[in-house]
């Protein structure tokens, strides 16, 4: 007669008390994974741009939710502003144990109307922007021997969207640049990446029946704490690493 193998416990990184960061982390998407992680016990440094009243908003309510929280100014196309924001979170916590890169541009042009300043600036955000600030976090996330990375990418990874070429490159990188990480930093730091579908159109979006239908297998669209469920997901399983996972409604399906 077998007898069944004894059921293994969940390996779980527990986030109360570690120190996150979120890029882009003020507004939209980046504002419910900064909550989410706030309401999981971490400490949240909420990375901005140009949305300092935003940052502000979301560290109030991270502090009424009884956790620190710090709003950090820095331009992820910048190497400088992102050596510094890790100097920041390094002088002010002393660690750092979750990095979200959620900042992006969702550009869209016409693929013979994109210049070298469009491409190089989506580049910029998307995909040069997540690569130095991950370099530059690594020591720190791997100081405590369990960091982890959740990049946050978007369908147009793997659909060609012909509006958004520069946009849909950079999100394919962004994936592949995910994988790359989780080999290169394990096994102290894991990798991985989030891919949502349509959660929250972006700001002036204009849809288009290739890139921006609704259906869905679910027959609805999502919510941007759906992603940062995703997000959770990565952060808490210790035994997964160098995965994307599409939070689409089974979108990819059809």
């Amino acid at each position: 007669m077998l007898t069944p193998p004894a059921a293994t416990k969940l390996r779980s990184m527990n986030p109360t008390g570690k120190v996150a960061l979120v890029t882009g982390g003020a507004r939209r998407v980046g504002k419910a994974i900064s909550l989410a992680l706030a309401d999981a016990g971490a400490y949240v440094v909420v990375n901005y741009n140009h949305s300092a009243e935003e940052a502000k908003a979301t560290v109030r309510e991270i502090e009424q939710r009884g956790r620190r929280a710090l709003a950090v100014q820095g331009d992820v196309s910048k190497k400088k502003d992102m050596d510094a924001l890790i100097e920041t979170v390094s002088r002010e916590f002393r660690r750092l144990d979750i990095l979200v890169n959620s900042a992006a541009r969702f550009d869209k042009a016409s693929i013979l109307d994109i210049t070298e300043e469009d491409w190089d600036r989506v580049m910029a955000v998307n995909l040069r922007g997540p690569f130095f600030l991950s370099q530059a976090a690594a020591p720190l996330l791997a100081a405590n021997g369990a960091g982890v990375i959740v990049n946050i990418a978007d369908l147009s990874a793997f659909q060609p969207w012909p509006s958004y070429a520069h946009h849909a490159v950079s999100k394919a990188g962004l994936v592949h640049l995910t994988r790359v990480l989780a080999r290169a930093l394990g096994p102290k730091v894991r990798a991985n990446c989030v891919a949502p579908g349509t959660v929250l159109p972006p700001e002036g979006f204009e849809a288009e029946p290739d890139e921006a239908d609704e259906r869905t297998v679910l027959k609805r669209i999502g919510s941007p704490e759906d992603v940062a469920n995703a997000v959770m997901y990565f952060v808490k399983n210790d035994f997964v690493t160098g995965q994307v996972l599409a939070v689409d409604g089974g979108r990819l399906l059809l």
